[in-house]
């Protein structure tokens, strides 16, 4: 019996083996991708390449890999690419001229046996071209008009720059070795078509300049230097090569304001009141600051050019000194320059502002309360503000003891500038005016408006005003 059941456990059927036993899922591969773009000019093509590798060495074939390129500061979509056998793709893509925009990545999403991966950010390197800019424009411009310059800004190889330029001026005559003497005037910004224009008035003979600004894509450049010569707009003044120069040397007056003569009249400001106080006015003159004006009116210098100049006048006289003076500036006669007198300072000879200054340097004023050159004790009609003198050292006065400023020129004359008759249009248009050329050739730079005319006019007492002005 125990034999039989050890028989039929040996025979008995050995049961089926269980399924195999479920295996834990395999970790996708780690994949690498790296991006790469060629160095080229804008407007070209950069050629990037993708190298996809799985698991260390091996490359990722038949990979779809999405491009993206930064844009105006965002990620946008730049095509999808399929990598070869060899893991790698390349592709082109047209360079932008701003170095933002050629930033490139590369993303992998991955797959069941690979791992998403995306590349470093890569940016395409821009060659840069060469800039080249020039500037345009007339040779020369009459004084007071404006002159149109043209900009144009190039590539070497023809391509047009749209972008900031630089406009540099400065004086004819004073470069420095440091160039420090160029200013800018302004920035312009040139178009689709590389093209600026602008409108200057130079008001001088001026030297001009451009300099674009570089950028991302092309070096910057500075244009050749443009002369512009600045013309008067009447003849200048041609003297007799034997006439004496003045004595006393004064600045030009700053180029005229406005159109034509521009007369402008006023009260006496309290900076002009200031300067005169103490020179062509004290305590005791005849006239004080609320019987003055101040008149600031373009003249024609003897250079060709509107100057700026002003005088001092009574309320009375003034319309016929506005009227004088513009008839000259129509005229187009000239004066040598037109300053307040008490620019010269006092004169203790005078018991004014210094006359034989302003006479040395043959410059035309009014109002300077003082007496009369040479002739102490006696008040000039000038000290009324009623009468004015022209040109004063090309028409000298002769004083008691001699001729005033020099005697070359009493016995010469200027069809322009200097008279010795009633026929002179200098001496017409001033009488047309309401002046009176009162002393002739005696003085011929003196004019007086009706009730100053030297010896006929009873000086007032002086007045005592305390230091203000005598209303």
């Amino acid at each position: 019996m125990g034999s039989l059941c050890l028989l039929a456990a040996l025979v008995s059927p050995v049961p089926p083996a269980s399924a195999e036993e479920p295996q834990a899922p395999q970790e996708p591969a780690p994949t690498t991708l790296a991006l790469s773009a060629t160095k080229t000019y804008a407007g070209r093509d950069t050629t990037l390449t993708v190298t996809g590798l799985s698991g260390g060495p091996e490359p990722l074939p038949q990979a779809s890999v999405r491009i993206e390129r930064r844009v105006d500061g965002s990620w946008r979509p730049a095509g999808e690419v399929v990598t070869g056998e060899d893991g790698t793709v390349e592709v082109e893509r047209t360079m932008s001229r701003s170095s933002g925009d050629n930033r490139f990545r590369a993303s992998y999403d991955g797959d069941e046996t690979h791992a998403p991966s995306t590349s470093g950010v890569v940016v395409a390197t821009l060659a840069r071209r060469e800039g080249v800019v020039r500037l345009t424009g007339q040779a020369t411009v009459v004084d007071g008009r404006r002159v149109k310059l043209r900009v144009l800004s190039r590539t070497r190889s023809g391509e047009t720059v749209r972008g900031d330029v630089r406009v540099l001026r400065r004086l004819a005559g004073k470069a420095g070795g440091n160039g420090k003497t160029w200013r800018e005037v302004r920035t312009v910004t040139t178009g689709g078509k590389g093209r600026a224009r602008i409108k200057v008035r130079p008001r001088a003979d001026t030297r001009w300049r451009v300099v674009s600004l570089g950028q991302d894509w092309v070096r910057r450049d500075r244009s050749e230097v443009l002369r512009i010569d600045n013309l008067p707009p009447v003849a200048p003044v041609r003297l007799p090569r034997a006439a004496p120069s003045p004595r006393v040397h004064v600045p030009q007056q700053r180029r005229g304001t406005g159109k034509g003569a521009h007369p402008v009249v006023t009260g006496i400001p309290d900076g002009v009141w200031g300067s005169m106080t103490g020179r062509s006015w004290h305590a005791g003159c005849p006239v004080g600051r609320a019987g003055l004006r101040l008149l600031r009116i373009n003249y024609w210098g003897y250079d060709g050019y509107r100057h700026r100049g002003e005088l001092v006048a009574s309320v009375a006289a003034m319309p016929a000194m506005r009227r004088a003076l513009v008839g000259m500036f129509k005229a187009e006669l000239p004066i040598r320059s037109m300053y307040r007198v008490d620019r010269f300072g006092w004169s203790a000879k005078l018991q004014g502002a210094d006359d034989y200054r302003s006479m040395a340097a043959g410059n035309t004023s009014a109002f300077n309360c003082r007496q009369v050159v040479n002739r102490p004790g006696v008040r000039s009609p000038h000290s009324y503000g009623r009468s004015l003198d022209v040109n004063t050292w090309e028409n000298p006065y002769r004083s008691p003891t001699g001729l005033v400023p020099n005697a070359w020129w009493q016995s010469h004359s200027h069809p322009r500038v200097a008279w010795r008759s009633r026929d002179h249009r200098v001496v017409q248009i001033l009488t047309r005016a309401g002046f009176r050329w009162t002393y002739g050739n005696g003085d011929t730079q003196h004019f007086d408006v009706g009730g100053g005319h030297g010896r006929a006019v009873a000086a007032p007492p002086a007045r005592r005003c305390g230091g203000a002005a005598c209303d």
